[in-house]
C-alpha cells in the first residue's frame, strides 16, 4: 500500500497491539489511535513520575544518572536537559541504515511498550510518535550497535531526529530531521523529565524485528510445506510417512498437525493410489517431513509467544507502577527467554533448509528420481539444473552457519555494570538472512518439483493444494527446455511466495 492509499487504523487499547497491528502499521502505513483506556493509563503513570520530580526521590534515570551514573543524582535544574542529552550521548549506531519499514515497526512498537503504562512518559511524547508515524516520519536509524540489553542506539537515533536532529526520511526523500519535521507539519518533541530515558530503554528494534519475522515465517512456512508436497508428487514418494496411525505412536512436537496438511494438500491425488510410490520407504529427506517440519511448526509457535510477551508488555527501567505510586528499578529489559526461543528457531529453519536443499538434489538424480539426469528434457547436452544445484549448496551451507547461536553474552560495558547483554538484535538479524535464503531455497524446489512433474507425466494427476502449487508456479517460469538463465526465475518465484498467501492455505 502506498502512503496514497487510504489506509487502516490500529487503536492501542489493552493489549496495546498485536503482531498483525505493527505489521499492518510498518508495512501497510495504517495510521494509529490512542483508545481513552491508555491516555488515562499514560497519565496516571505520568502522575507517579511527577511526584518523584518534585519530592527529589532516587529513580533511576529521573534524579540519577544512567549505566555506570546511576550514583550520580541529578540537580532538580538538570532534569529536564539531562533527557535532552540522553539520546544524543547514546545514537552511536553504525552500518547501514534500517529499512522504512523496520522504522516504522520499531516506532509502533516502542509506542505499544508506553501504552502499556510502565514507561511513565510525558502524554505528548506519546502524541508526537503517533503523529510523526501518521504523517510518514522516518528517523535515519543506523542498522548496528544494540547489544540487546534495550536497543539504546537505535532508538537513541529515533528520538534525536524526533527532536530534530540528525537526520529523517519524508516522501521518500532523506533530509536533515528538522526539515522533514517541517514539511510533516510536525514540531520538535518536548522533553520532560525521564522522557528521554523512556524513549531508548526499551527492545523496541528487537521485537519490531520479531514482529515481522513471524509474519514472514507463517507466510514461508505454508509454501515449504506446498514444495514438500509438489516434491513428493513428482519423486513419487511413499506418502505412508503421513499416516497418523504411525505418527500417533510417538507424538513429537507438531508433526501429527503438518502431516494433516499434507494429507490435505495432497487429495485427490494419484500418488495416494495403492503402488503409486516407487519405494517402501525413501530418503529421510522425505520421510521425516512430518517430524522436521514439525518442530519448526512448535519452534515458531514458541517464538510468537515469546514475542507477544514483550510487545504487550513493559520492559521499561525502572517500571511505574501508578497503581503502588512506585518506580522500581529492575531487568525485565532482559532478552534471554526472547532470545533463546529465535535462536532455536533459527536453527529449525535450518533443519528445514537442509532438508529442502537433499530433496532437490535427489530429484535430479537419475539414480534416486528415474527421471533424466538434472530434469532436462532434452539431450544430456544440456545444463538443465545442474548448476542450479550450486545455488542450492550455498544456500543451504550459509543457513546452517547463520544459524549457530550469537547470543552467548558480549563483553561487559558501562565499567562492568553492565555484564550481561542477548545479542538480541543481531539474532533477529540473521534470523531475517536465513528467512530469506530459505525462501530462495523453497523457490527452486518448487520449480524443480514442477519440472520433474512434468518429465513425470503427473502434471494433471495432482493433490489440491500441490495442483494449485504447480500452477502458481507455471503462471511465473515456463518449462525448462532449451537452456537459460534460471535466476531470475526463481527470484520471481521468491518475491511471488513472500507477497502472496499460499495458494490452498486454510
Amino acid at each position: 500500500m502506498s502512503m496514497t492509499d487510504a489506509p487502516a487504523t490500529v487503536v492501542l487499547k489493552t493489549p496495546p497491539a498485536t503482531i498483525n497491528d505493527i505489521v499492518a502499521i510498518a508495512r501497510e502505513n495504517a495510521r494509529i489511535e490512542i483508545s481513552p483506556e491508555v491516555e488515562q493509563r499514560i497519565a496516571a503513570a505520568r502522575a507517579v513520575v511527577d511526584r518523584y520530580a518534585e519530592l527529589n526521590l532516587p529513580a533511576y534515570g529521573l534524579t540519577t544518572g544512567l549505566g555506570a551514573g546511576v550514583d550520580t543524582r541529578l540537580a532538580a535544574d538538570d532534569l529536564v536537559t539531562f533527557q535532552i542529552r540522553v539520546p544524543q550521548a547514546r545514537a552511536v549506531g553504525v552500518g547501514a541504515d534500517l529499512p522504512r519499514e523496520m522504522v516504522r515497526a520499531m516506532m509502533a512498537v516502542r509506542l505499544a511498550g508506553m501504552a502499556a503504562g510502565g514507561a511513565g512518559v510525558s502524554p505528548g511524547i506519546v502524541t508526537s510518535l503517533v503523529a510523526a508515524l501518521n504523517a510518514g516520519f522516518h528517523p535515519v536509524v543506523p542498522s548496528l550497535g544494540s547489544i540487546g540489553a534495550a536497543d539504546l542506539a537505535p532508538l537513541a537515533h529515533m528520538a534525536r531526529a524526533l527532536l530534530g536532529y540528525g537526520e529523517a526520511e519524508f516522501g521518500g526523500e532523506v533530509m536533515p530531521a528538522l526539515d522533514a519535521l517541517n514539511r510533516a507539519g510536525l514540531e520538535p518533541i518536548d522533553l520532560g523529565p525521564k522522557d528521554g530515558h523512556a524513549l531508548v530503554v526499551a527492545n523496541s528494534l528487537s521485537v519490531s524485528q520479531a514482529c515481522l519475522l513471524v509474519h514472514d515465517i507463517d507466510r514461508l512456512f505454508d509454501w515449504s510445506l506446498l514444495a514438500v508436497a509438489l516434491n513428493f508428487e513428482a519423486f513419487r514418494a511413499n506418502t505412508t510417512a503421513f499416516d497418523d496411525r504411525a505418527l500417533a505412536a510417538r507424538p513429537a512436537f507438531g508433526q501429527r498437525a503438518v502431516a494433516e496438511r499434507l494429507r490435505e494438500v495432497l487429495a485427490g491425488s494419484s500418488l495416494l493410489e495403492e503402488g503409486a510410490a516407487r519405494r517402501l520407504q525413501d530418503p529421510l529427506s522425505y520421510r521425516c517431513a512430518p517430524q522436521v517440519w514439525g518442530a519448526l511448526s512448535h519452534a515458531i509457535a514458541e517464538a510468537r509467544e515469546a514475542t507477544l510477551i514483550e510487545l504487550e508488555s513493559s520492559g521499561d527501567n525502572p517500571v511505574v507502577l501508578a497503581s503502588e505510586g512506585l518506580i522500581l528499578s529492575h531487568a525485565n529489559f532482559d532478552l534471554t527467554a526472547f532470545v533463546l526461543a529465535w535462536e532455536r528457531l533459527g536453527q529449525a529453519l535450518a533443519h528445514c533448509a537442509a532438508a529442502t536443499a537433499y530433496r532437490t538434489m535427489k530429484i535430479m538424480s537419475p539414480g534416486m528420481s528415474d527421471l533424466p539426469r538434472f530434469l532436462t528434457s532434452m539431450s544430456q547436452n544440456r545444463a538443465g539444473f545442474a548448476t542450479v544445484q550450486k545455488t542450492v549448496s550455498a544456500l543451504e551451507a550459509e543457513i546452517r552457519h547463520l544459524a549457530n547461536p550469537v547470543s552467548l553474552t558480549p563483553i561487559p560495558v558501562a565499567d562492568g555494570v553492565e555484564d550481561q547483554a542477548s545479542m538480541a538484535p543481531r539474532v533477529l538479524a540473521k534470523t531475517r538472512e536465513i528467512v530469506e535464503r530459505l525462501r530462495y531455497l523453497v523457490a527452486i524446489e518448487l520449480t524443480a518439483s514442477a519440472q520433474a512433474a512434468d518429465l513425470r507425466g503427473v502434471s494433471d494427476q495432482l493433490g489440491a493444494g500441490s495442483g494449485a502449487a504447480y500452477r502458481f508456479v507455471r503462471d511465473l517460469v515456463e518449462p525448462l527446455g532449451e537452456d537459460r538463465a534460471q535466476g531470475p526465475d526463481f527470484m520471481r518465484l521468491a518475491d511471488a511466495i513472500t507477497n502472496s498467501s499460499a495458494v490452498g492455505s486454510r
